[in-house]
Parts: C-alpha cells; sequence; structure tokens
C-alpha cells in the first residue's frame, strides 16, 4: 500500500475526525502530488461531518466557504509556534450549473464516491488517509503513471460545471508535461467558448501558470485546441502572422514561443515575452523585398497595457512589462556609442537593463541565423556598456544628480516649471558628460544658462 507522509496537522485533524465517527482524508492535488513525489503546497481535507460538525471538533475555525461546505481549520505548527490553515471540506453534490462557474445549490453527502464525481480530472480526484492508503475510483493513478489529463466522468459534463476547466487541462498538461487525452480534447474544442463567461482574474491565474510552468509552450496546445481565440485572440493573430523576412523564419506566434522558452520563468519576462511582437498583426507591411512591422514596439507597448488590464493586472506587473515590449528591440542596428547608449539607458531604467538583455537574446536565439552572431556581439557591447556605467556609478536618473531641487532654490531659483526644466537640463548634460556631475559644476552649470532651452 502506498504511504503519504503527510504534516502532523492534517494527519491529527484526520483523527479527530475518525475518532469522532466521520469518514476524513486529504484529497485533490495533495494526493496527486504526494504520488509523484512532489511537496504538495497545501494538504485539503476532506470529510462526511458536516459544517457545524467540524466546527464542533476544533477550537479554531474560519469559516471559509461555509455555504460550499468548506470550513479552514487552524492548528499550530510546533515547530514553528505559528498558526496554519487546512481547508475541511464536507462531501457534497452539486446541483445544477447554469453559467458554467458555479452550482445553483449544493447539497452535502456522506459518500466519498459521490464528491469524486464532481471532481475535474482524474488526477485531482483520488484520497488519502493511513488505514486506507489511496481511494482511486477513477483510475487517477494510472493516468498519472501514463501522463494522462482527463476528466472524471464525462468531459462536456465537467467543463459545463465549470468552463475554466478547459484552460485547467492545458495549465497541468503543461505543468506535468501530460498529453490531454481525446475525449477532452473534444470536449474542449466544442465548449473553449464558455470560458467567455469566466472573469478575468480566474482567466489570468490559469494563464500565469501556464506561462511560469516548465513547459510555457504548451500555449500552443491552448491555441490548436480554440482556447487562445476565446481569452487570447491576440495570440492567434500572432500564430496567423508569417514574417517573410531574411531575419525570420517562424510566424510571429511560433517565434514567440521559442523566445517564451529561453527567458527565466518570472512573471514579468514570461509575460514580455508573450507579448513583444503582439502588434506585429497589427503594423504588418509587405513589399518586394519581405514583410515588415515598423514601429511594433511602440504600438505593442499600448496593446500590451490593453491586454493585462484586462486580464487584471496589478499596476506594477503592467508597467514593467510595457516598458520591456517597448525596450525589446533596443541596439540591433548599428552598434551605439557609449554616449548615446547612457542616454537610452537613462530612458529605459538602469533597473530594466538585466531583463532586456535576458528578452533580447531569447528573441535573437528566436531568429533565423541571418547575423545572428552580430547580433549576439552588440548585445555583448551593451552589456559591457552597463557594467562600466555601473561600476564607475555614472549619474543616469535626477535622483542621482548632485545637486536637488533643493539646491537650486537655495541659490536664488524659484519653484515652479523652471526648476524641473533646469534639473532636466542638467541631467542632459550629466549624460553628455558624467564627470561634470559635481554639485559647484552643476551651479555653475545651471546660473550659466538657466532655463530648459538651453543645451550643452
Amino acid at each position: 500500500m502506498l504511504k503519504i507522509t503527510m504534516p502532523q496537522n492534517a494527519n491529527q485533524i484526520i483523527h479527530t475526525l475518525q475518532e469522532a465517527g466521520y469518514e476524513a482524508y486529504i484529497v485533490g492535488g495533495c494526493v496527486r502530488d504526494a504520488v509523484l513525489g512532489k511537496e504538495p503546497d497545501d494538504w485539503d481535507i476532506t470529510t462526511s461531518a458536516k459544517p457545524d460538525e467540524v466546527k464542533a471538533l476544533f477550537r479554531r475555525t474560519i469559516d471559509t466557504g461555509i455555504q460550499h461546505g468548506t470550513v479552514t481549520v487552524m492548528m499550530k505548527n510546533e515547530d514553528t509556534g505559528n498558526l496554519e490553515g487546512y481547508e475541511v471540506t464536507t462531501y457534497r453534490i452539486d446541483g445544477k450549473y447554469e453559467d458554467h462557474r458555479r452550482p445553483t445549490e449544493v447539497t452535502f453527502s456522506t459518500s466519498l464516491i459521490e464528491d469524486m464525481k464532481r471532481r475535474d480530472f482524474t488526477i485531482n480526484a483520488m484520497a488519502y488517509n493511513d488505514e486506507e492508503g489511496v481511494i482511486d475510483h477513477f483510475e487517477g493513478i494510472r493516468d498519472l503513471e501514463h501522463g494522462v489529463i482527463r476528466c472524471v466522468g464525462e468531459p462536456s459534463e465537467r467543463f459545463d460545471e465549470d468552463a475554466l476547466r478547459i484552460l485547467r487541462a492545458v495549465r497541468f498538461a503543461a505543468q506535468l508535461d501530460f498529453t490531454i487525452e481525446e475525449r477532452t480534447q473534444e470536449a474542449i474544442r466544442r465548449q473553449a467558448k464558455f470560458l467567455k463567461d469566466i472573469s478575468a482574474e480566474r482567466i489570468r491565474v490559469e494563464l500565469n501558470k501556464l506561462l511560469l510552468s516548465n513547459h510555457p509552450e504548451r500555449i500552443r496546445t491552448a491555441y490548436e485546441l480554440g482556447v487562445t481565440k476565446v481569452v487570447l485572440p491576440e495570440f492567434d493573430a500572432m500564430m496567423e502572422t508569417e514574417q517573410n523576412h531574411k531575419h525570420h523564419m517562424y510566424s510571429v506566434g511560433e517565434h514567440t514561443i521559442r523566445v517564451i522558452e529561453e527567458v527565466s520563468a518570472t512573471q514579468n519576462l514570461r509575460w514580455a515575452a508573450l507579448l513583444h511582437d503582439v502588434a506585429k498583426p497589427v503594423v504588418k507591411t509587405s513589399d518586394a523585398s519581405g514583410d515588415h512591422f515598423y514601429g511594433h514596439n511602440k504600438e505593442g507597448e499600448k496593446l500590451a497595457g490593453e491586454i493585462l488590464r484586462r486580464l487584471k493586472f496589478d499596476n506594477d506587473t503592467i508597467a514593467k512589462v510595457k516598458r520591456l515590449v517597448y525596450w525589446h528591440d533596443y541596439g540591433m542596428g548599428e552598434m551605439p556609442s557609449l554616449k548615446s547608449f547612457r542616454k537610452s539607458l537613462s530612458k529605459m531604467g538602469p533597473d530594466l537593463f538585466p531583463e532586456y538583455v535576458e528578452i533580447k537574446r531569447a528573441d535573437i536565439l528566436a531568429q533565423s541565423d541571418f547575423l545572428r552572431q552580430q547580433k549576439l556581439d552588440n548585445l555583448a557591447g551593451l552589456e559591457q556598456y552597463y557594467e562600466q556605467i555601473m561600476e564607475e556609478q555614472q549619474c543616469l536618473t535626477l535622483k542621482d544628480l548632485a545637486v536637488t531641487g533643493k539646491d537650486l532654490i537655495e541659490n536664488g531659483m524659484k519653484p515652479g516649471k523652471e526648476l524641473g526644466a533646469t534639473l532636466a537640463y542638467l541631467l542632459e548634460c550629466v549624460l553628455e558628460e558624467p564627470e561634470k556631475n559635481e554639485r559647484e559644476t552643476l551651479l555653475a552649470l545651471a546660473k550659466e544658462k538657466g532655463y530648459f532651452s538651453h543645451v550643452c
């Protein structure tokens, strides 16, 4: 019998419920992960006890989702002394689903198998306790062994219940490097349209997990099954836009997938990789020399912002991804001078440069081999410029100037627009000649030139 080592507190909750005459098991993802030899993030528990019966057995509980049978039991971690929560949910049978999101009613049950029938995939429909071992009515272990994502029962019914499961199927396939079983695929193709009923926040969470997985290229599966047509139609346009140009060998979409694979699994980088060429289908022109995508970075910055806002991303992520999309194509023509690079780095923001390098290198490697080495050499040259600027602590921003607005006011300048313009002028002088970033030198320049219309 397979033995799963669970946290002491989870085991204690199960034993407390059993001693009171109820059934209790760890359930779902934690069983799946444990069978796969992974450390689960959460240890959820299912039981025949009703919510009020669960609450009566434990001193500290929170009504997390009591209308759906879920109570969070708070237990003290003996190692850390901190309280930790375990969700304990009553067996239930869901009523009719009318919006592809939630049941109209929930009926509590005393049958584990009836509770398992409503779960999404066989690999998530297993339960365990130490006395009985793994309870696996739907051959989840077999599907784990064969690397298969399969719905519990009839796929169309599971997707009718919660259309988000359509995207979750692709996400699990990406995280586990599994294939999606044929009947489940067919149901996804038929019912992907119902993803329109799912909130943007829930869509974002699943897309994010897919992109941050070890196999983000499975977004191609989402395209092939008609999922991105609903949740990210811009990606479909990318997949269907060819690049007839000597610098490229793939469609915009296939190029994009390869860029995603090349960058680190961070939210900013993976989303910037996904969206760096998102505007190419919009700006594409063609002539005798091939296809062109003039201004795709600027238009892409705008479009990326619209997409990320639609998916309810936080403002910080939106701002950083937009900056990466805008700057991703910088520096790949003639090698800029150090002075020119310093000015561009000031506008880009030095904090962005390491991520720019990663995106740019991935972008180059996902293109044709035309001038590839020259592009990589240029990028290496920019990195050397950056290291020199950082090592010498050259001024790149207003906050790095050796004078402040207060200094200018103390020397006779009035607050207002002229003050800001003068600081901007002084920064331009320092970007031209870093050695000028000395307090007395800058005050002399401000006194001599005075106003923003003057230049160095």
